[in-house]
């Protein structure tokens, strides 16, 4: 899978791009289709070898034409980095694209730019989708883009840590058994887990697991208001500080993020992680000793995934652009864009992609808990404010609760701005 680094560098974009969008929002999307069925499409290298990248698109675009001899597509690969600021200046200028592949944090973003999935996609291939799939693009009422992949990011333990510790297969599946764990794994000298804090880092993949556990959510239901203070907020942040505080998780990484192999994640000394993919962690562990687990439970069962989507943007030919969409999210045909960098399908009846491989099966289990993080405008924003707090209750400067308080009061005026 593309690795956690990529996805905190596509998630955590330019605040400069976020306000162009906006600025843009009511002006529609500027499509660059010249109309007669051409179709210009905008994607990222998912698959990140550069010729087999093309061949897959080259290949479902002759497809797709001969099929429809009245539709031209045209894709265009575009780097992931600062992909929100390129496509905001494009759509502000009138030369945007008219299908482009979003993750669901941007769909808020770019809402009113947007055709919703719903008037392209039929009911069959709506209803195949994974429910995971379909909330993850949900804005209000509205799908807004088509699901075409999925991650799940599970709990992964280190099988040589919990042997040598004399803990052979006593894998957590609730925080209640990680902390009765972590003593232990201390007294071997081990990291029960790891939890990086620097405020670079997006909170997707390291609070929100925590909050979603404890039955906590980022923003109310109604998205006007940040709900992380709550007592579910509380319980997730003490439950984190206690591992710091007792040394079960290194605290260097509160405030700074090493390469990889300067951790002691990489040197085997944690023993679970809930914030890296088995790609990442495989170098150093070895595959063999990769368990996957189902995420870790408290009051509920979550685990960050992403999902890829192909959204339609406003401006150009909807219909052209709905059946081309509707032609990649074919199961034979988003395969080849899932298989490269071990994703997996969006919908519920697709063919199984990794047959005998066990962790693959063991996280394919995940994907129907798993959570995209906040569709909602100000969500970068509040992550913003929200991490140095954090931080702050993780290095004793501030309670748990006084770091939420705080954190929501800036929040809160935050999403004001961006109603």
């Amino acid at each position: 899978m593309r690795n956690s680094k990529r996805i905190s560098r596509t998630l955590a974009c330019a605040t400069v791009a976020l306000a162009t969008v906006a600025a843009v929002g009511a002006c529609g999307s500027g499509s660059s289709s010249t109309g007669g069925g051409t179709v210009n499409t905008w994607v990222y290298p998912v698959i990140p070898d550069e010729k087999a990248n093309k061949a897959y698109w080259d290949g479902l675009v002759a497809e797709f034409e001969k099929a429809n001899p009245d539709i031209d597509v045209k894709v265009s690969t575009y780097p992931w980095a600062n992909r929100d600021t390129a496509l905001a200046t494009a759509l502000a200028a009138n030369k945007g694209p008219d299908v482009a592949y979003l993750i669901p944090d941007q769909l808020a973003a770019y809402e009113r730019n947007l055709v919703p999935a719903d008037e392209y996609l039929s009911q069959a291939d709506r209803d195949a989708l994974r429910p995971a799939a379909l909330k993850a693009v949900t804005v209000g009422d509205s799908a807004l883009a088509t699901p075409v992949l999925m991650s799940a990011y599970p709990l992964l333990c280190n099988k040589a840590v919990f042997e040598e510790a004399g803990l052979a297969d006593r894998y957590p599946a609730t925080w209640e058994e990680l902390s009765a764990l972590a003593p232990q794994l201390k007294a071997k000298g081990y990291y029960a887990t790891s939890y990086s804090g620097d405020t670079t880092a997006t909170l997707n993949m390291t609070f929100y697991p925590l909050l979603w556990q404890a039955g906590g959510d980022v923003f109310s239901e109604d998205g006007t208001k940040a709900a992380f203070n709550s007592a579910a907020g509380v319980k997730a942040l003490t439950w984190l500080k206690t591992f710091i505080d007792e040394g079960w998780a290194p605290k260097d990484l509160v405030t700074t993020t090493p390469k990889i192999e300067q951790t002691d994640l990489a040197k085997n000394k944690v023993a679970c992680t809930w914030q890296n993919s088995a790609a990442e962690v495989e170098p150093f562990w070895g595959k063999d000793n990769i368990v996957v687990r189902p995420a870790l439970t408290a009051d509920a069962e979550a685990a960050y995934g992403t999902v890829g989507t192909l959204a339609v943007f406003k401006g150009g030919d909807t219909e052209a652009a709905g059946k081309w969409v509707s032609f990649v999210a074919q199961d034979k045909n988003s395969a080849g864009l899932q298989k490269p960098m071990g994703y997996f399908p969006s919908r519920t009846g697709a063919a199984d992609l990794y047959p005998g491989d066990a962790q693959q099966q063991e996280t394919a289990k995940v994907l129907d808990t798993t959570q995209v993080g906040p569709l909602n405008k100000a969500a970068r924003d509040v992550m913003g404010v929200l991490a140095p707090e954090l931080q702050g209750a993780l290095l004793d400067q501030k309670s748990p609760q006084d770091a939420l308080d705080a954190a929501a009061k800036a929040a809160d005026q935050l999403i004001a701005r961006k109603r």
